[in-house]
């Protein structure tokens, strides 16, 4: 308000002055500069901006993070040595000063810290690596000080033992020095970093712990991740399939479901969702419950956010009866190529639009997998190409909807290659002709598009009963579809 009144009265004067025929110029300039140096001090005075002190109202614990024992263990015996510091001590372990989170985006680190603050007793203040960084030099280097006072300050004033500085999206201001030539207060900043994790001392009254979450570990300045700052890196990974189920566990209580709702089928058909997207999953099918007036959720409605949480919501756009038959055709050809090398694999075909796809199948994998063998990634090739051929076979030629497909056999076939499976045998990636690496892709696309082509003709009666059935129901489940298969080979 008074920063309000003094422009109001210093504009007036000016005015005044000019209107009597004095020079103002020197006043403008002199104004001009007192309003420059009072926003660089009000920067510098923003210092307390990115904190955020959070005293976990909403006790997380770790009982409430599902599917990541791993982490949560290391987490928690690296905790217990300033839990129990005493008994440490007389083993002479050394408190960790920092703990590194690493993983996915929507894994649980930030859950995993606020945990942290519950099982140590302690205050908890969090910023932002973004928060920063500013146009001002030195204002980064300020904040990282008080970011450490604060936390200390803190634990004292709630007479508390320890303190937990979290600091997510760390990789903002702890990349490699030297990369923002043009840009000093990165590296500033994250010298000032690393002198504050060196300054703790177990010794102090308040016991700091540094947690600190990026997904991007491999650009992290190599001083930070060193033994006496970040002691110990904990990755978070991706759930498993029993961790998904756990975490659907901790999502669905409370909420109503159905009697045929089967939480590990769900876990299944979800490989690769974090906790989030596990969590957006729940709340969705809930939402699909409520659209319908069902006093419970199904595990229809499941199966359906299922669909939008990887595809995006239904679109209202309707391709013509002759796009629509293109659709059905080439989505039944990846689900019958699908079937042929991975039986049962099959979720769910739809010919109904969603986010960039006209029309999709729905695979669910027999279990999670980290290695492939040759033979996987060949059938993994030949579904990805049969959306197409079964075009060609059926209406003579093939649609733009296939470009995707084309891209990730591609890939497919490329890893193969990388992986010593091809011809080549073992090679240097990086010294790899790119007209051989050209040629070999072309041939393993190509002897795979022939065995995709026999197949589709053979199958070409199931086909065409799929295709059928989709363009009246525009959806068939994995089961439906298998009825189908036994019914043409029947007859």
């Amino acid at each position: 308000m008074l920063l309000e009144i003094g422009i109001g009265l210093g504009i007036a004067s000016i005015i005044y002055l000019a209107i009597n025929g004095i020079n103002v110029l020197p006043v403008i300039i002199m104004f001009g500069f007192s309003y420059m140096l009072y926003s660089i001090m009000s920067s510098n005075n923003l210092i307390k901006s990115p904190q955020k002190l959070i005293t976990n109202e909403q006790g997380i614990t770790f009982d409430q993070i599902g599917g990541q024992e791993v982490a949560k263990n290391e987490l928690i015996e690296a905790l217990n040595f300033i839990k129990n510091f005493d008994e440490a001590k007389k083993m002479g372990i050394r408190p960790l000063k920092g703990i590194l989170l690493t993983g996915a985006p929507g894994t649980g680190k930030t859950l995993m810290a606020k945990a942290a603050t519950s099982y140590i007793d302690s205050v908890f203040v969090s910023a932002s690596g973004s928060e920063f960084i500013e146009m001002y030099a030195g204002v980064g280097a300020q904040r990282v000080r008080q970011l450490f006072e604060t936390a200390r300050t803190m634990a004292r004033k709630a007479s508390k033992k320890h303190g937990v500085v979290f600091i997510d999206e760390i990789e903002v201001i702890a990349g490699i020095r030297g990369r923002h030539s043009s840009h000093l207060e990165y590296d500033q900043t994250l010298n000032q970093l690393l002198v504050e994790m060196d300054g703790i001392s177990s010794s102090d009254d308040v016991n700091i712990l540094v947690i600190a979450a990026t997904n991007r570990p491999d650009i992290i300045d190599s001083a930070l991740l060193r033994p006496g700052r970040f002691d110990r890196i904990v990755k978070v990974d991706l759930p498993d399939k029993e961790g998904r189920l756990e975490i659907l566990k901790l999502h669905t209580k409370g909420k109503p479901l159905a009697d045929d709702v089967d939480l590990e089928q769900i876990s299944r058909e979800t490989f690769g969702f974090s906790g989030a997207h596990l969590e957006n999953l729940c709340n969705e099918a809930a939402i699909f419950a409520m659209r319908e007036n069902k006093k419970q959720i199904t595990q229809k409605n499941f199966l359906e956010a299922i669909d939008k949480v990887i595809m995006g919501e239904k679109l209202n756009r309707k391709p013509s009866n002759e796009e629509r038959r293109r659709i059905a055709i080439h989505e039944s050809g990846h689900a019958l190529i699908s079937e042929h090398f991975n039986p049962n694999s099959v979720s769910t075909i739809t010919i109904t639009s969603r986010g960039q796809a006209l029309g999709y199948i729905r695979q669910i994998p027999e279990d999670d997998m980290y290695l492939y063998t040759k033979q996987y990634l060949q059938s993994q090739i030949a579904v990805a190409l049969a959306g197409a051929v079964a075009e060609e076979v059926v209406l003579g030629d093939i649609s733009t909807g296939a470009s995707g497909d084309f891209e990730q056999a591609t890939n497919i076939a490329k890893k193969m290659i990388f992986s010593g499976m091809s011809e080549l045998n073992i090679v240097d990636k990086d010294s790899l002709p790119s007209e051989k690496l050209h040629k070999v892709v072309s041939d393993i696309l190509s002897e795979q598009k022939l065995s995709v082509q026999k197949l589709i003709e053979e199958k070409l009666d199931i086909l065409k009963l799929v295709v059928d059935y989709l363009m009246e129901n525009e959806r068939i489940d994995g089961e439906k579809f298998r009825e189908l298969i036994r019914t043409s080979q029947v007859a």
